[in-house]
C-alpha cells in the first residue's frame, strides 16, 4: 500500500477505497506515510498509507 500511496502529491484528487461517504478529496500533503487529505464531505483527514491505499482519481 505505501508504494501505491507514496505516488501521491498535493493537488492530486482522491477517494478513499470504503469511506464512500466522504467524496473526493484533495491531498494537501504526503510526509513519511502520512497523507493529509480534504474531503468534500468529511473535511480534512489524515491517513496512515501502511494501513488505507488511497484511490487516485483521474
Amino acid at each position: 500500500m505505501e508504494d501505491l500511496n507514496a505516488m501521491l502529491e498535493p493537488g492530486q484528487m482522491v477517494r478513499h477505497p470504503t469511506e464512500t461517504e466522504w467524496g473526493l478529496g484533495q491531498v494537501q500533503s504526503n510526509i513519511n506515510g502520512k497523507i493529509t487529505v480534504m474531503f468534500q464531505h468529511a473535511g480534512k483527514i489524515v491517513i496512515d498509507s501502511r494501513r488505507v491505499a488511497l484511490l487516485p482519481v483521474f
